[in-house]
C-alpha cells in the first residue's frame, strides 16, 4: 500500500538568497532519485524557511516497478560458429544479462537475425533503498557557498541540526554528519517548542502549532496581505519590490507586518537615497503617498508574533535614524565637492590594468560621444551638452555616497550636478547613461543621455573584446550581453539613425588612436557584429517564429530599428495562404540565380515575351522598393507584384538555354531580382505546414 515521505533537514539560519533555489534543488533531486529508482509516487510538495528545508511525498510506492523487457544481443551469425555452438560474444552477452544461453530466442529486425534475452528484474522494497537514495540525494546539494562545522568532513549551506525522515508512520534509519533522523522537529526559535511528527502529512500544522508557517506560498500571501492590509488602513502607497519581498519571506518563519516612522527633517534628502539605505540595509518597505511622494514612515516584517509591536518599532526606528544620519552626513559633506576635483580623482581608479583608470574611459566616452553626436546631426547646443556630460558622467564614483551605495551612482550624480549648477539635459544624462540598467528598465529618455549611454557602453565592450575578453557560455564578469541589449533597446526605442558599424567604427576609431587594440580590428568589428546579432535575434523572438527570425537575419541586422520592422512585416505577410506562391516564385529566382556570372543585363538579347515582361516589371518594382526601403510593410508588398512574371517566366523560358549569351543574360536578370528579394529576407529559411 503506497505511503507518504517526509524529509526535513534543520538547519542553522540560510541566507535568504540561497533558500529558494535549495528548495527547488531538493525537491527535483527527490523526484529523480524515485523516478530513476522506478518508485512511483504522487504529489511532491516543498517547504522551506531560513532554519529548513523540507519535501513531502505522497503515495510512495512500497516497492519498485518490476522490469520485463526483451535485450537484443549480437546477430546470429555472429552468436553461433559454424558447429552450432554459442561464441564468446553469445556467452558474453549471456552474462552480461545474467540469463543462461538456453533462454536465448531468435527475432529479425530489418532482414537480420538477431539473439534476444529475456530480462527480469524485480523491484526491491522503497524502504531497503530509502537510506542509500535519501543520503545521496542530501549529498549531492550544491550551494553558492558551502561551509564545514566541527570535526565534520561533509560541506553543506549550514550545519545540519536535526532531520525528520519518514516513510509512513516508519522512522527512516538516516543519518548524516552524526545527525539520526528521528521524528521530532523544532518550532519558532522563540514561540514554539520541538514537536512530534507521527506521519508526514501532519508536519505543516504540527509546525504551524509551533508558529512556523513552512509553505512558501502561504507565508508571502501572508505578508502580502497584511501589508496590503496596513496601507489600506493608513491610506498608503506602500512600495513592494519584488527582490526585497523575496528576501524578506525567506528571513522570517511567523512574519508579522509592522510599522514606524522617522524624522521628516530627512525627507530634504533625495528620496531615492532614503528608500536604499532603508531597503538595502534595513529590508524595510517605504511608504509613499497616492502621488508617489515619499513619506516619513517605513514598514517591516517581524519574525515572530504581535505581541510588544510598540517596542519592536521603537527599536527599529532607533536603528533607521542612525542609518539615515549618516545618510545625511555623507549627502551634505558631497555637496561641498567640486565637479573637476572629482573627476581629476577618477584617474586614481582602476577600470581594467589593460584598459586604464575610470579617468581614461572618461575620456574615451567623451570621444566616442561627440562622434555619435556628429553622427546623429544634433545641433550646436546638444553637442555641448553631449561633451559636458560626457566629461563629468562618472564624477560621483568618488563620492561619500555612492561609495556607501553603490547602487546609487548616476542618481547621486544627477543630484549634485543640478545643484552645481550644471544644465538640466547635462544632469539628467548622468543619471540616464547607466539605463537601461537591467531588462525591462527603461531607455533613456533624452538625447544626450542615449547618446552618453551608447558610448559608455560600446567603450566597455569595445575595449573588452578588444583585449579578447568575450563571454563564453554563462561567464560574463563584465555585463557585456547586458551592455549590447542595452544598445540595442536604445537604437530601437530612440529611433536613432545610427547603424551598427557606423557604431563600431566610431568606437575602433578611439580605442585604434589610443593604441589599445590588442587584436585585429577586422576581426574586433566581426566578432562585435556576430555578438550584437544574438542580441537583435532575442529581441525578434518575443514577437517573431523562430524561421522568420532565420529568414530575416540571414539579410543582415546592421539596421537595427530596420530589421525588427522587417521581421515584423514577414510575420504578417506569412500569415497569409497566398504569400507561400510569392515565396515558392522568390526561391526559385534566388537557386538559380547562383549561378550567374554577372549581372549585367542585355535587353537586346531577350527572345521571349515572358523574360521581356519579367524585366519591365522587375524594372519598376526595383525603383519602387528602393523608395519603400524604409518602409518594410510596404516593400515586401512591392516585392510581391514580381510573382505572376515570375511563374510566367519559368513555363515559358528555358533558363539554361544552349545559347551562352541568351543563358548568362537570363540568369543576369534573375541575379539582379534575387540581389532586390534578399536584401529584405532569406525566403528560403521559411517552414511551412
Amino acid at each position: 500500500m503506497p505511503r507518504h515521505l517526509l524529509l526535513e533537514l534543520g538547519l542553522e539560519e540560510v541566507p535568504a538568497r540561497f533558500i529558494r533555489s535549495a528548495m527547488e534543488q531538493l525537491k527535483d533531486r527527490t523526484e529523480r532519485w524515485l523516478t530513476e529508482s522506478r518508485i512511483t509516487f504522487g504529489t511532491v510538495s516543498a517547504y522551506a524557511t531560513p532554519r529548513r528545508l523540507a519535501v513531502l511525498i505522497q503515495d510512495v510506492a512500497d516497492k519498485q516497478t518490476d522490469v520485463h523487457e526483451e535485450v537484443k544481443g549480437p546477430a546470429k551469425k555472429i552468436a553461433l560458429d559454424a558447429n552450432g555452438e554459442w561464441t564468446k560474444a553469445a556467452l558474453g552477452f549471456a552474462r552480461s544479462q545474467g540469463v543462461e544461453p538456453e533462454a536465448f530466442f531468435f527475432k529479425e529486425l530489418n532482414g537480420v537475425e538477431y539473439i534476444y534475452a529475456n530480462k527480469s528484474s524485480l523491484g526491491t522494497n522503497t524502504e531497503d533503498v530509502l537510506v542509500e537514495g535519501l543520503t545521496s540525494i542530501i549529498h549531492a546539494m550544491t550551494f553558492p557557498k558551502n561551509m564545514r562545522w566541527g570535526a565534520k568532513e561533509m560541506r553543506f549551506v549550514r550545519p545540519i541540526r536535526w532531520m525528520v525522515a519518514l516513510h509512513g508512520e516508519e522512522i527512516i534509519p538516516l543519518e548524516i554528519a552524526g545527525v539520526k533522523a528521528g521524528r521530532t522537529s523544532r518550532g519558532h526559535r522563540f514561540l514554539g517548542e520541538e514537536t512530534v511528527i507521527n506521519e508526514p502529512l501532519q508536519y505543516v500544522e504540527r509546525l504551524r502549532e509551533q508558529s512556523v508557517i513552512v509553505d512558501v506560498a502561504e507565508r508571502e500571501a501572508n505578508i502580502t496581505a497584511q501589508i496590503e492590509e496596513l496601507a489600506k488602513s493608513k491610506n498608503w502607497n506602500i512600495a513592494i519590490k519584488d527582490d526585497l519581498l523575496e528576501e524578506v519571506l525567506f528571513l522570517v518563519e511567523y512574519p508579522t507586518v509592522l510599522f514606524g516612522g522617522f524624522d521628516e527633517a530627512f525627507l530634504n534628502i533625495p528620496q531615492e537615497v532614503l528608500i536604499t539605505s532603508m531597503r538595502e540595509h534595513q529590508r524595510y518597505f517605504p511608504v509613499l503617498d497616492t502621488e508617489g511622494q515619499l513619506l516619513p514612515y517605513f514598514v517591516t516584517v517581524r519574525n515572530g508574533d504581535s505581541k510588544g509591536l510598540d517596542i519592536v518599532a521603537k527599536g527599529n526606528e532607533k536603528v533607521l535614524r542612525a542609518r539615515l544620519s549618516d545618510a545625511k552626513f555623507f549627502y551634505e559633506e558631497d555637496q561641498k565637492l567640486n565637479i573637476i576635483d572629482c573627476v581629476h580623482k577618477l584617474d586614481s581608479i582602476v577600470f581594467h590594468e589593460e584598459l586604464g583608470s575610470i579617468g581614461d574611459k572618461v575620456r574615451r566616452i567623451h570621444a566616442i560621444a561627440d562622434a555619435l553626436a556628429l553622427a546623429v546631426q544634433t545641433d550646436r547646443e546638444t553637442a555641448l551638452w553631449v561633451s559636458r556630460a560626457a566629461d563629468i558622467c562618472k564624477f560621483d564614483l568618488v563620492t561619500q555616497m555612492v561609495y556607501e551605495f553603490p547602487e546609487l551612482q548616476g542618481v547621486m550624480g544627477e543630484d549634485y550636478a543640478r545643484k552645481a549648477g550644471e544644465p538640466e539635459a547635462v544632469a539628467q544624462a548622468i543619471n540616464e547613461h547607466y539605463k537601461p540598467r537591467f531588462a525591462g528598465d527603461p531607455a533613456p529618455v533624452s538625447l544626450v543621455g542615449s547618446i552618453i549611454s551608447m558610448a559608455d557602453k560600446m567603450d566597455t565592450l569595445a575595449g573588452c573584446f578588444g583585449i579578447g575578453i568575450i563571454p563564453t557560455g554563462s561567464q560574463d564578469p563584465y555585463g557585456l550581453r547586458r551592455q549590447a541589449t542595452g544598445i540595442v533597446q536604445i537604437l530601437l526605442e530612440r529611433n536613432l539613425p545610427l547603424t551598427l558599424h557606423t557604431i563600431f567604427n566610431i568606437t575602433l576609431d578611439v580605442y585604434a588612436q589610443a593604441g589599445l587594440l590588442k587584436r585585429e580590428r577586422e576581426e574586433v568589428r566581426k566578432e562585435l557584429y556576430e555578438f550584437f546579432g544574438l542580441r537583435v535575434k532575442n529581441v525578434l523572438s518575443e514577437s517573431v517564429r523562430y524561421d522568420v527570425v532565420d529568414a530575416v537575419m540571414a539579410s543582415g541586422y546592421d539596421d537595427v530599428k530596420l530589421t525588427v520592422a522587417r521581421g515584423e512585416a514577414l510575420m504578417r505577410a506569412v500569415q497569409a495562404d497566398e504569400f507561400k506562391l510569392t515565396v515558392e516564385s522568390f526561391n526559385r529566382v534566388s537557386n538559380l540565380a547562383a549561378k550567374a556570372v554577372s549581372n549585367d543585363i542585355h535587353p537586346e538579347l531577350f527572345e521571349q515575351d515572358a523574360e521581356r515582361k519579367l524585366y519591365e516589371r522587375w524594372m519598376y518594382v526595383h525603383e519602387a522598393y528602393a523608395a519603400a526601403s524604409g518602409n518594410p510593410a510596404e516593400a515586401i508588398e512591392v516585392l510581391s507584384q514580381l510573382k505572376d512574371e515570375v511563374h510566367s517566366f519559368f513555363e515559358q523560358v528555358m533558363v539554361m538555354a544552349e545559347n551562352e549569351a541568351v543563358r548568362a543574360n537570363r540568369l543576369a536578370l534573375l541575379a539582379n531580382i534575387a540581389n532586390d528579394i534578399q536584401r529584405f529576407a532569406d525566403f528560403s529559411k521559411l517552414v511551412w505546414a
